[in-house]
């Protein structure tokens, strides 16, 4: 079952993508905090480079010891971070009523994936696989 494989070799993604969900489409309490302008992008900016950031862990760590297929990384923790984030912005936009879909939003969050995945890429994965050789 591919299910029990995905649980089994991504737990902490599949715990942050469901977080993600939930704080997308739960309604938040009314704060008054003396927050800075741009808050909300900066919010969105770290959940989605959080997300990207723990599957290039866990695809890094699963894959040390075989050869790396770059295709699998990009399309999981770069193309479908990217797509998911837009299905919720529009699922935001025409399923809420309390929240809405915002194009800004949307690009802090691919501002986020980019970020993690410059990080995964140049600094996590040369320390990951450094025992490899």
């Amino acid at each position: 079952m591919q299910i029990i494989y995905y649980l089994k070799k991504y737990p902490f993604s599949i715990a942050i993508i469901v977080i993600v969900i939930y704080l997308s489409f739960f309604k938040p309490p009314s704060v008054n905090l003396p927050l800075f302008e741009g808050f909300d992008k900066f919010v969105h900016f770290c959940m989605y480079g959080g997300m990207s950031g723990i599957l290039w862990l866990e695809f890094l760590f699963n894959h040390r010891k075989s050869d790396l297929n770059v295709k699998h990384a990009i399309t999981g923790a770069v193309i479908c971070p990217i797509v998911f984030s837009g299905f919720i912005e529009l699922g935001q936009e025409y399923f809420t009523v309390y929240r809405g879909g915002d194009w800004l939003d949307f690009l802090a969050n691919i501002s986020g994936v980019f970020a993690a995945t410059f990080i995964a890429w140049y600094i996590f994965k040369p320390l990951i696989l450094k025992n490899k050789r």
